[in-house]
């Protein structure tokens, strides 16, 4: 069974213009592009492949504010976008995003659907490769949670996966949440400069068929879930930068 992952940033109730997105948006594709040579070319979807790679998008912030002016990439009071990569039909990646809305029920992302197959998804689905698209995230959004996980074990353990309650391979806590405690062997904490706190459950893959991987996040859990860092995600603070 190939076990897909993901990785994925949430945040809740925060109102931002289309300029404030589009530099948010800017920032995560020169960070992204930094973790992998395959994430430096991005295209819009068409109605084919072939099609597609004909639409090239530069990610800059100019280009994302002509996007979000457009009707079809607009929700409600925030701006959405879809991107892929890849250089055949059965090799791609792509990213989703929402940004800028103050609704406090449905809640703002940037999710990354890593390459998860060949030569470029083999060197990417390591704990180095997916922490640092982990951090992309973190250092142009600022999200609140964020996660890289496969759906198969997030779906183990949840019937109704929420935002920020359950644990995946690696994690991203805001310093909103409050302080990581100390976690057993061989997880790894790492800060993200005065935003918040990585944790890296193992250093090589997460795999659901893994019995010790399995058992190892049931114990993290526990412990992250007796700090408080486990919940729902909560309207953004007015004060927060």
């Amino acid at each position: 069974m190939l076990e897909t992952y993901y990785v994925g940033s949430y945040w809740l109730a925060r109102s931002e213009s289309a300029e404030a997105c589009a530099r948010r948006a800017e920032r995560f594709f020169q960070e992204i592009g930094r973790c992998d040579s395959a994430w430096n070319s991005w295209y819009r979807a068409a109605n084919s492949f072939e099609e597609a790679r004909k639409r090239q998008f530069v990610p800059s912030a100019a280009n994302f504010e002509s996007l979000f002016a457009q009707e079809e990439h607009q929700i409600g009071d925030g701006f959405s976008f879809h991107l892929w990569t890849g250089d055949s039909p059965e090799e791609t990646s792509g990213v989703d995003g929402s940004c800028g809305s103050a609704d406090t029920f449905l809640p703002s992302t940037c999710v990354l659907e890593p390459f998860d197959e060949g030569p470029v998804g083999a060197r990417m689905l390591s704990a180095s490769v997916m922490t640092d698209a982990l951090r992309a995230m973190v250092v142009a959004w600022d999200p609140e949670w964020g996660v890289v996980t496969s759906t198969a074990h997030r779906d183990s353990v949840t019937e109704k996966p929420k935002a920020g309650t359950f644990v995946g391979w690696v994690m991203y806590f805001s310093r909103l949440r409050g302080p990581v405690p100390p976690l057993p062997a061989p997880v790894r904490i790492e800060r993200v400069e005065d935003k918040g706190t990585l944790v890296i459950l193992t250093p090589e893959r997460f795999t659901v068929s893994n019995p010790e991987h399995v058992a190892l996040a049931a114990r993290v859990h526990e412990l992250l879930a007796r700090a408080g860092l486990l919940g729902k995600l909560r309207p953004w603070p007015a004060a927060a930068p």
